[in-house]
């Protein structure tokens, strides 16, 4: 899965869009309520195409050299008086003296989405909620942010092994996943989010995927299995999607790889890991990756090109404490 989250992706042509859809909507509403009006009173329609013919009237008298000013005027005035009129039959008829007025999605732009070449509020506003409903599908999950995280999952007592409690530990790694966060750039470094099942690693992706998308980078989500399944595809079958998908996973700005470890080895899959992490280390390209493995199991597993990478080029940040899941279905009984 992807999410291509630059100003002038795909995003906010979803946005525009979506506005296109609300204003094409609005136009067939005013004209079914027009309908409605100039069948059950005909005398309106009569109104409303006098009001249409007095335009031509003010532009041939803006254009005359005589008594323009009291030619504009009477127009004017005669303008009101038909106004009025359609005011009255509608309100004697039980119909808003404002019903035939048309309605607009946005005062400002007419629901364009654009003033004077600039984008208008209402076109940031759906494109928000166009990344909060990407970022939703792209991850599978809800509303995740750092706001919602709970440190209460991890528990206060010692770690022999660490020396400090699961909770301490994670306060740490959430302080640093804030921080990359809010301060992301192309200077940037990389994380490699190490623990257990259920200890919050894809949550933790999620939240700085939101904050990143929000600046304006480009964002790309995949698990191990599926980024596999592209480059593989790609070799082999020369399938145009694959390729695209590659693509994006290549040189996206950050580029989030879930759950390595859980593909199949061989020495395909080693070739198309080291690819993927060496060239983006190239490309000063940010990657966060997240694994069940430590390193010993990593070093088993992956050549030593890939460790050697995954430890010097990557912030290691440990996850501790119990599944969370299991303790929220432990909770409910």
């Amino acid at each position: 899965m992807d999410i291509q989250m630059g100003i002038d992706g795909r995003l906010l042509a979803k946005a525009r869009a979506a506005l296109d859809e609300r204003r094409d909507e609005l136009r067939r509403q005013n004209d079914a309520r027009r309908a409605e009006i100039y069948e059950k009173i005909p005398e309106i329609r009569d109104l409303e195409y006098q009001l249409r013919t007095l335009m031509p009237e003010v532009v041939s008298a803006a254009l005359s050299r005589e008594d323009a000013a009291r030619q504009i005027n009477s127009i004017q005035k005669k303008s009101l008086d038909l106004q009025m009129r359609r005011a009255e039959l509608l309100t004697e008829h039980g119909f808003p003296s404002d019903y035939l007025d048309k309605k607009s999605t946005c005062d400002k732009c007419g629901g364009s989405g654009y003033i004077m070449g600039a984008k208008c509020s209402c076109l940031m506003e759906q494109y928000e909620r166009e990344l909060t409903e990407a970022l939703s599908d792209l991850f599978k999950l809800g509303d995740e942010s750092f706001e919602t995280f709970q440190l209460d999952f991890y528990s206060k007592n010692l770690d022999t092994e660490t020396g400090a409690s699961p909770r301490e530990s994670m306060e740490l790694v959430y302080g640093v996943c804030v921080d990359y966060a809010e301060c992301f750039n192309r200077a940037s470094g990389n994380l490699l989010f190490q623990g257990g099942t259920g200890l919050g690693k894809t949550f933790l992706s999620a939240c700085i995927a939101r904050v990143v998308a929000r600046k304006g980078f480009s964002v790309v989500y995949d698990t191990a299995v599926s980024a596999l399944s592209a480059f593989e595809s790609e070799k082999f079958n020369r399938e145009e999607d694959a390729s695209a998908r590659a693509k994006r996973l290549t040189e996206c700005d950050l580029l989030i790889l879930d759950d390595l470890g859980t593909e199949l080895s061989g020495s395909f899959a080693m070739s198309a890991i080291y690819t993927l992490i060496n060239s983006r280390l190239i490309a000063r390209k940010k990657t966060i990756i997240t694994t069940n493995l430590g390193f010993d199991e990593l070093r088993r597993r992956y050549t030593p090109q890939i460790c050697s990478r995954l430890e010097g080029e990557y912030l290691n940040l440990n996850f501790y404490g119990r599944d969370i899941r299991v303790m929220k279905k432990e909770s409910s009984f």
